[in-house]
């Protein structure tokens, strides 16, 4: 399952972030270092579902369906708050550089009206410049990486130098415990044009330059501009957006409020939309909140953002495709019957053994050829998947129960 971190400084609403992407229930307060230990849950990114095209009803087994939209599950990491000097173990920075070891990419929860300090404390809104927080967090994790990276450098360089050994192998062995993968490395080795060089050569400079470009590639960042309601957001946003390729406007708050009016029954909202219908007679108090919501976020971001932000990260910035694997191809199911049962995220790029290996082991071993089920046709392991792919995998081997 796809992971994707939560960071940002302390006080910035990553944990109300959080909640109203889960709608589990954390511990959110107006200080510094409220979330200690890593908070874990499932958020879903949502996508229009295939069924439509199909004009059938689906059954889903590894995900949600909700009026036509396809709620896929991943985890999401809300982790302990950041403040300068994390990377030298300030605050709680060596355990929140830990919890961050595995996600896939990075959601950076920021206070875009400018009202929290470096520190985290509240202070004036407009007071804070929120791209100082943006600057300062990447710093961090850059200096993470390069910690990782330079550890013990001499010798290992020595070593893989003298050795002979596979440059890409070396590199990978090393920074194996932060979710690093062939790719990443050879992309990051590509673009910092250190391929050619060997690692005695590498200076102290080349270090730096290769670990940050690493962390760009391996993690990458979707800045969620939080607080987007208040006045002194809406400018800062604009200026954030000409210089940073990800920042989305987003009210956590506003989130977790329509996400519990719509399980309460006083409201019909799914996740990402740009509005909501009231279903119930409202109080006073209750018809105030929704329409600030109304006039405040979704008249002028058209959403909340938190689901925005998912979507980014997980179809834009990890470049991720869904297909609809199936056993069934006339019938579009599984062997029991189930219609359109998973929906499965693979990077784009990925071809129908990779689908297979996704499923089971097996079923890769055994791959013959697949099946496109829309256009009919026969496909083979040199076929690039497509968003929206239905496939059957056609195999030796039986699928596993």
């Amino acid at each position: 399952m796809i992971s994707i971190g939560i960071v940002g400084k302390t006080n910035v609403g990553k944990s109300t972030f959080f909640s109203a992407a889960t709608l589990k229930e954390v511990e959110i307060a107006d200080r510094p270092f409220v979330t200690i230990k890593p908070n874990e849950g499932i958020g879903y990114v949502k996508v229009k579902c295939v069924h439509t095209e199909f004009n059938v009803k689906c059954n889903p087994k590894n995900s949600l369906c909700i009026d036509d939209y396809r709620f896929i599950p991943i985890k999401l990491i809300d982790v302990a708050g950041l403040i300068p000097g994390a990377h030298e173990g300030r605050g709680l920075g060596n355990k929140f550089l830990d919890d961050l070891r595995q996600a896939d990419a990075l959601i950076h929860v920021i206070d875009a009206s400018g009202s929290t300090n470096e520190e985290g404390i509240p202070v004036e809104p407009g007071s804070r410049d929120p791209e100082e927080d943006i600057k300062f967090i990447e710093n961090e994790l850059d200096e993470w990486f390069y910690s990782i990276v330079s550890k013990d450098w001499a010798k290992f360089s020595r070593t893989v130098d003298l050795s002979g050994k596979d440059l890409i192998e070396a590199l990978l062995s090393k920074l194996s415990g932060i979710s690093v993968n062939r790719s990443h490395v050879i992309e990051t080795l590509k673009i910092t044009k250190l391929e050619n060089l060997k690692l005695m050569q590498w200076t102290e400079q080349d270090l730096r330059y290769f670990a940050k470009t690493l962390r760009n590639i391996s993690k990458p960042m979707i800045i969620a501009a939080n607080k987007c309601d208040l006045p002194q957001a809406k400018r800062n946003i604009e200026r954030l957006k000409e210089k940073y390729k990800w920042v989305i406007p987003t009210s956590a708050i506003s989130e977790i409020a329509l996400r519990k009016a719509a399980k309460a029954g006083i409201i019909k909202y799914i996740p990402g939309d740009k509005d909501f219908e009231i279903l119930k007679p409202l109080s006073e108090k209750q018809k105030n909140a929704l329409e600030y919501i109304r006039n405040n976020v979704l008249k002028i971001y058209g959403s909340t953002g938190v689901q925005d932000a998912i979507n980014t990260a997980v179809f834009e910035a990890l470049n991720m495709i869904v297909v609809y694997p199936v056993e069934d191809e006339k019938r579009l199911s599984d062997k029991n019957g189930n219609v359109l049962p998973d929906a499965i995220l693979l990077k784009k790029g990925s071809n129908p053994k990779d689908l297979a290996f996704m499923i089971h082991t097996e079923l890769a071993k055994g791959f013959l050829y697949a099946i496109d089920v829309k256009r009919k046709i026969r496909i083979g392991e040199d076929y690039q998947l497509q968003n929206n792919d239905v496939i059957k995998i056609v195999s030796s081997t039986a699928r596993p129960s």
